[in-house]
């Protein structure tokens, strides 16, 4: 509201880490209330079987135990699948049942009075089995005879449509070019693997169930813990503490953790648990994991023409939260910032007896810029052209935007070009020496267009997505011109909070350190039907507050131009005070203004007393940021070893409310993708087990990321901010994947999947190809 802005655009040191650094934050596992029990959630040692025997007397006569619940006692409690694909016949799943899909499924939860004495407990429930074959990859999922998971489907599909441009015309727009270059390309399936595991403290009393968990999405958890218990939304309140990171792997309430609501319950006492580290790679919901034989069409001058891709996702033992959302994008995805005649895919997704698949950061979108970026290179090395010309050949111009893609994106503005060019600047301006040390060296590219702010409602209903997707913001002026923002997103670590107290003080004219923000509540904030995901808090909670804010200034400008007696065009906001243009001495201050609203006094004829605007916005379409990233990196040809050199990002996120804030993602995105890219993968035997080991990069692991932010305002969000929390992940596999590939141009076409692991590119080195 000021019209002297201070503080969007501003390094503002972010709030939350004042907290956090000197331990005065509250994770759930530092919620501690009188009384409280421990959980522990027993898990099937099988992939897929049948559970002919639970007998928990042994476990129940255990010294402390307080409770044991087995799939009986939890009858008819489920989760909804909130995405449905077309033809999917799975619409929830049950929170316990005696069909084992998948090692580490949960079977039963013991409950007592400590933890030692629950996991003691744990160990006496007598499991017995009717093992079944397990089926591990996609691929053997459809064969003839696989074992089926859901026998009463008659097989492992669970959908199959296509998305973008009719097979046909992609086949005749393939067969008339002069080239085509076919990958069968893979990323690895990741964990999300934040710092905090997941937990939960749940306390049932006087009929009413207050869950403390770390969330994405409290009033997701509120919605369908209180659906699947059976108690009215009224009765059950969700608490957001701080989160130490979600990654998309806590969007939504899972079957263990609605276990501990249920235990609540029962008992009519407090319950907690929390997630270990083994629990997290066999029960958080891992990501990525599609095959994709994917063609890219283009002529002798290079242009492209066409580009198709028949992807098959694996979901793992059924139809997570998410469902095959992220294969969508995927699909949705795959033109990026190209013009092409022609593009489409064909999605299939299968169930396998593995961890069910979900949300990750970036969403299917890595995806679709791994196999693009990777195709793009394939094709440079074909034509023996430079591939950052080949690039800037076929992006879309500035004056091509706005823009509808082959997938029916509508791109709304930027200039990809002018961020390839930057980048490449960046590259010849930081490109780090190279020694003479026996390793091969090379520098790889990869741009990118990224769907930001998920909302619009009616567009979700349409894709089978059983949630809205607007937020709400409340916008309160006290009596003392201190300021109060509400809103449904979540604080998840990605600095929301700093930076909608940046947006109210700029669009109010107080004060940063007198704005309050309050997330995380289902008791006190506004609803929040989907929470901090896919790009969208700051997008739509901040519109929604930008809205809040124009109100707000508008009456008290009026209640100014009131007792000033001028006109409100004639008045201005600034210095703490509403005033009359070119005369200081005719003002009112903010604090003024507020006592007399609040106390209904010398107010306009018929305005109602106080200071407080509630706006909801359900955005038209959602905002395409975009960006191109650059790695360097060295490659031992003996030992197959990738070291990351150098790194290098352009990010256009539209307004920028704090430039401090977004670097930081990117940077920690970036590191995600280069772990993707060269160390991490959820890895299953063929009977279904999965293996002990993940690799995550460590500090010394990641190389010095450079990053540059260009400024596009969008034309669709008030306030004309992108999303920003997924850029830094998006663009590092096909990066770093592309700079092996000029490393290695002999095993260039073979360097398809991920992890790039020393085995992985000393096989491909290895292998006969066509390089």
């Amino acid at each position: 509201m000021s019209d002297d802005h201070r503080y969007v655009g501003a390094r503002v040191p972010r709030r939350e880490d004042a907290r956090l650094v000197t331990g005065r934050a509250r994770f759930t596992g530092d919620v501690r209330l009188p009384g409280t029990a421990h959980a522990v959630v027993v898990r099937s040692p099988v992939a897929h079987g049948r559970l002919t025997r639970c007998d928990v007397k042994a476990a129940l006569a255990a010294d402390g135990v307080l409770d044991v619940l087995t799939p009986a006692d939890a009858a008819g409690v489920r989760l909804p699948c909130v995405a449905l694909a077309p033809g999917q016949r799975m619409a929830d799943y049950p929170v316990l049942e005696e069909t084992v899909r998948y090692a580490g499924q949960p079977v039963a939860l013991v409950v007592a009075r400590s933890e030692a004495a629950a996991r003691d407990a744990a160990e006496l429930v007598d499991l017995d089995f009717e093992e079944l074959p397990a089926v591990v990859g996609a691929h053997l999922a459809l064969a003839a005879g696989a074992p089926l998971l859901h026998p009463e489907w008659g097989a492992n599909l669970v959908t199959d449509f296509a998305l973008g441009d009719p097979a046909d015309e992609c086949e005749a727009a393939i067969a008339a070019a002069g080239h085509v270059v076919e990958l069968t390309t893979r990323l690895g399936r990741v964990a999300p693997y934040p710092v905090e595991p997941r937990g939960v403290v749940a306390s049932f009393e006087d009929g009413a169930l207050t869950v403390w968990t770390s969330t994405q999405a409290p009033h997701h958890v509120r919605d369908h813990v209180a659906a699947a218990l059976g108690l009215g939304f009224d009765r059950v309140r969700v608490l957001a503490c701080d989160t130490g990171g979600g990654f998309g792997g806590k969007e939504h309430v899972y079957p263990d953790e609605t276990l501990v609501c249920l235990a609540a319950v029962r008992l009519g006492r407090p319950v907690r648990w929390t997630e270990s580290r083994a629990e997290h790679l066999t029960a958080t919901l891992p990501a990525r994991d599609a095959v994709h034989r994917a063609r890219l069409a283009f002529d002798g001058d290079g242009r492209f023409r066409a580009l198709h891709c028949d992807i098959l996702g694996d979901l793992g033992a059924h139809p997570s939260n998410v469902g095959i959302s992220p294969i969508a994008v995927t699909a949705l995805s795959l033109p990026g910032p190209y013009r092409f005649d022609r593009a489409g895919a064909r999605v299939r997704a299968v169930v396998t007896t593995t961890t069910p698949t979900g949300s990750y950061r970036g969403f299917g979108q890595p995806e679709a810029t791994w196999t693009r970026e990777r195709l793009v290179d394939e094709a440079a090395r074909r034509l023996g052209a430079d591939p950052v010309e080949l690039r800037l050949l076929n992006l879309l111009r500035p004056d091509e935007l706005p823009h509808t893609s082959r997938t029916w994106q509508p791109y709304d503005s930027g200039d990809y070009p002018a961020a390839l060019e930057k980048l490449r600047t960046m590259v010849r301006e930081g490109r780090p020496a190279r020694p003479a040390d026996g390793r091969r060296r090379g520098i790889g590219f990869s741009c990118h267009v990224e769907s930001t702010g998920m909302g619009p409602s009616e567009a979700m209903r349409q894709a089978g997505i059983q949630s809205g997707g607007y937020e709400t913001a409340v916008l309160r002026m006290e009596q003392d011109a201190s300021v109060v923002v509400a809103c449904g997103v979540a604080a998840i670590g990605q600095g929301i909070e700093t930076a909608l107290a940046q947006l109210a003080a700029d669009h109010t004219g107080v004060p940063l350190e007198r704005v309050r923000v309050l997330l995380g509540d289902t008791a006190a904030t506004p609803y929040s039907p989907v929470g901090s995901i896919a790009s969208r808090s700051l997008v739509l909670g901040g519109a929604a507050l930008v809205g809040a804010a124009a109100r707000l200034r508008e009456k008290i400008v009026a209640i100014a131009a009131h007792q000033l007696e001028a006109a409100a065009g004639d008045l201005e906001v600034s210095g703490g005070a509403v005033r009359v243009k070119g005369d200081p001495s005719a003002r009112r201050t903010l604090a003024e203004i507020a006592l007399s609203a609040w106390r209904a006094w010398d107010l306009p004829e018929g305005m109602t007393p106080g200071l407080e605007e509630r706006v909801t916005y359900d955005p038209a379409a959602y905002t395409y940021a975009f960006g191109a990233h650059a790695a360097a990196v060295a490659v031992d040809p003996e030992t197959g070893a990738v070291e990351v050199e150098g790194y290098w990002a352009v990010n256009d996120c539209g307004v920028v409310v704090n430039p401090a804030i977004v670097e930081g993602q990117i940077r920690g995105g970036v590191v995600q993708g280069i772990g993707m890219a060269l160390t991490e993968e959820v890895v299953y035997g063929p009977d279904g087990q999965p293996a002990a080991d993940y690799l995550p990069p460590y500090a010394p692991d990641a190389p010095p990321v450079e990053v540059a932010l260009m400024r596009t305002p969008s034309a669709v969000t008030p306030g004309g901010m992108k999303g920003a929390g997924e850029a830094g992940i998006i663009g590092p596999p096909a990066a770093v994947g592309n700079a092996v590939a000029a490393a290695l141009p002999e095993a260039a076409d073979r360097i398809t999947a991920t992890p790039l692991t020393p085995a992985a590119v000393w096989s491909a080195l290895s292998e006969p190809g066509d390089g």
